[in-house]
């Protein structure tokens, strides 16, 4: 029986790498799985494994501590090899379909307390900083205060610009002290830009060459072209770094302190969730959350009774 099972495995396994073509990684990954398909199966073969099987196994995985993202790579691959099984023979169903990996744990967004992101923008000063900077310290100073997503920031062009019939789909409007961005969905929409912001900014524009491209892009690389959301991320990560920043700071971390921090501010929900670009204010009220952790800090620090004797 087990020379059976292994059989079925293999020969699923060696079709994958010869008509899919997948990468070794992937077949590994997959033989990995299957092994541990086999193991919780323990002397049943195959084509007898049933539903309820499938949700007792998942429901041992979930058990013995592994998280819900990677029971539900394996039941993915679990059912792609039943799927393939049923075209080998006769089987009454795929047992796996319709088993669900467990819940996976709601978890917050990462933001900065407000002093920890004052200091973050703050650090890494000197006298006489080179151009690119003073390009970091304006992306950087606008992804706090406009509450950008990376590929936004990374779209902005200098003003508004429709050359050839590619229009804009951001830019920064210094008469208004505003960004232009456009989001998710094609949704266009206006962000105001705080005064240090504004002043990191200037002194950018002060000293952007000319794009090598001639790209009307606001922010450079230093090849002199359009500056990418990798570059970004990367060059945010090692300035935090710099900085002693505690926590891993990438870009969507301003963006989640730039609502956290407005929402403990105003109360105006509404109003976050129009700035984030949100469709759904579901995806704003995360940040109640947040809000709700800084209330129950502040009183832990403060209040007389807040802890046990």
């Amino acid at each position: 029986m087990d020379a059976g099972r292994e059989d079925w495995a293999g020969r699923y396994l060696r079709e994958l790498a010869t008509q899919r073509q997948l990468s070794e990684h992937t077949i590994a990954a997959y033989q990995r799985d299957l092994a541990e398909l086999r193991e919780l199966a323990g002397h049943d073969d195959w084509p007898t494994l049933t539903h309820a099987d499938m949700r007792r196994f998942a429901a041992r995985l979930h058990a013995g501590g592994q998280e819900a993202r990677s029971i539900a790579r394996k039941l993915s691959g679990w059912r792609g090899f039943y799927g393939w099984l049923a075209r080998q023979m006769t089987l009454p169903a795929n047992p796996v379909e319709g088993v669900r990996a467990p819940r996976r744990p709601k978890t917050l967004p990462k933001a900065l307390a407000v002093d920890a992101a004052v200091q973050l923008l703050e650090a890494n000063r000197h006298g006489h900083p080179e151009p690119a900077e003073l390009c970091n310290r304006a992306m950087f100073e606008l992804l706090y205060s406009s509450g950008l997503r990376v590929s936004e920031l990374a779209g902005l062009d200098l003003t508004y610009t429709n050359a050839e019939g590619s229009a804009s789909l951001g830019w920064f409007d210094a008469a208004e002290n505003e960004v232009v961005v456009t989001g998710k969905g094609n949704k266009m929409r206006r962000v105001p830009v705080g005064g240090p912001a504004r002043e990191a900014l200037a002194a950018w524009l002060a000293v952007r060459p000319s794009a090598q491209d001639g790209s009307p892009a606001l922010f450079l690389s230093n090849r002199g072209t359009r500056i990418s959301p990798r570059v970004v991320q990367q060059r945010l990560k090692t300035y935090a770094l710099q900085a002693g920043s505690p926590l891993h700071v990438h870009p969507h971390v301003l963006r989640h302190s730039f609502a956290s921090h407005l929402l403990q501010s105003s109360g105006d929900l509404r109003a976050v969730q129009e700035l984030l670009g949100h469709a759904s204010i579901t995806s704003t009220q995360v940040y109640t959350a947040l809000d709700f952790q800084h209330l129950a800090a502040v009183y832990d620090r403060a209040h007389p009774r807040a802890k046990a004797k």
